[in-house]
């Protein structure tokens, strides 16, 4: 298989330098392209998308400094080097600054040309590599995701109802000691498709599927409905939840299914680790350019050194004398990514033996979205 030549570009307003570095780049069996001015350069770095661009800093017209910051938006990825007549410690530092890889002073031998080329080009296929190993890494995660969703989940529900089927009596009589073990075995299952749900879910987000479901919506009334829903479990746990009355512009961008998901969470763990006959109260609250919601409660709190961690996947507080948390360690996770997509922030406070606030800041609906 036939590779493709490495494309270098030349950008210098003398013509014989362009020429020399083409004859030098064209015998190292490289693709040499030359421009006589930034303006040229531009619009050949937007044509050619070439591996490394050499940059003289001083041209008529832009100048190389300008040309570097251009050539890193076209693409970050391409290698530039600097080079000058004028070379001094503050302009190779500026630079650098710049996105610059190297630097090199004229004049320049052959090989010096050709050993920062070579540098240069070595660093390109390592990002090129780096990128390569990401896409298909992110591609094996997709099939994986696949996988998973038709080739697991379906089977293990299966399992699960034949499991109701058989405690429920259905298919004879179960002994006592019969019915503990397969019950265990049960919920074991069930914690199974609960960890592969909210997997699912956290791959989800992390797609960004939910952008396309935004609409201007109300805080308020999407949690109301949630209190309602979650209060039976509350009460059945003898702990108070209460939704504080808020009149101001609660309006938001956002999807309300996904936001249910994430409020649904913060309230149902503050339930889990309430104290006995503890409270709960969820409040919104108008801030200069965002809209925070708090979710606070009476529970056992979170110990100092768990808090930078409580958003990663996977991770679970658990203190001294506690049986092991049912939770998939990824409920967190999920909310944290579902608050990102709207643009927002999650943060917590908390205090151990006093209980937690967890607060989500949200940016406000645009004007537009919200009188149309």
């Amino acid at each position: 298989m036939q590779h493709k030549k490495p494309i270098v570009l030349i950008i210098d307003d003398e013509e014989a330098m362009r020429d020399s570095c083409s004859q030098i780049l064209l015998r190292d069996g490289l693709q040499a392209e030359t421009a006589e001015d930034g303006t040229i350069g531009l619009e050949k770095v937007h044509d050619l998308m070439p591996d490394l661009v050499l940059i003289d800093l001083k041209m008529p017209g832009i100048s190389g400094f300008e040309v570097l910051d251009k050539v890193k938006e076209y693409d970050p990825d391409i290698i530039s080097i600097v080079i000058t007549g004028y070379a001094t410690v503050e302009s190779a530092v500026e630079a650098m600054k710049k996105g610059a890889y190297d630097f090199l002073p004229k004049p320049f031998t052959p090989d010096q040309l050709r050993i920062i080329i070579r540098r240069g080009l070595e660093r390109r296929r390592l990002i090129q590599e780096r990128e390569s190993l990401r896409r298909e890494k992110k591609l094996m995660e997709e099939n994986f995701i696949t996988m998973v969703s038709h080739q697991l989940r379906s089977p293990l529900g299966t399992i699960v109802q034949y499991f109701e089927v058989i405690l429920g009596g259905m298919a004879g009589k179960v002994e006592p000691k019969q019915e503990e073990m397969l019950t265990k075995a049960r919920d074991r299952l069930e914690n199974l498709m609960e960890l592969i749900n909210d997997w699912l879910d956290l791959t989800r987000m992390n797609g960004g599927q939910i952008l396309d479901r935004f609409r201007s919506l109300s805080l308020q009334k999407v949690l109301k409905d949630i209190v309602e829903f979650i209060l039976p479990s509350a009460q059945k746990e003898n702990i108070s939840l209460e939704l504080l009355p808020y009149s101001g512009d609660d309006r938001i961008q956002g999807d309300d299914e996904t936001l249910t998901q994430v409020f649904s969470n913060l309230i149902t763990n503050a339930i889990k680790y309430n104290r006995p006959n503890g409270a709960i109260k969820v409040s919104i609250e108008e801030k200069e350019d965002s809209i925070a919601v708090h979710v606070e409660d009476t529970g056992r709190g979170i110990p100092e050194e768990h808090l930078p961690y409580i958003f990663d996947q996977f991770y679970r507080v658990k203190q001294n004398g506690e049986k092991k948390s049912k939770g998939t360690g990824l409920g967190l996770s999920i909310a944290k990514k579902i608050v990102e997509a709207h643009g927002g922030t999650i943060k917590v406070m908390s205090q151990p033996g006093k209980g937690s606030t967890f607060t989500v800041f949200f940016p406000r609906a645009r004007q537009e979205s919200e009188t149309g």
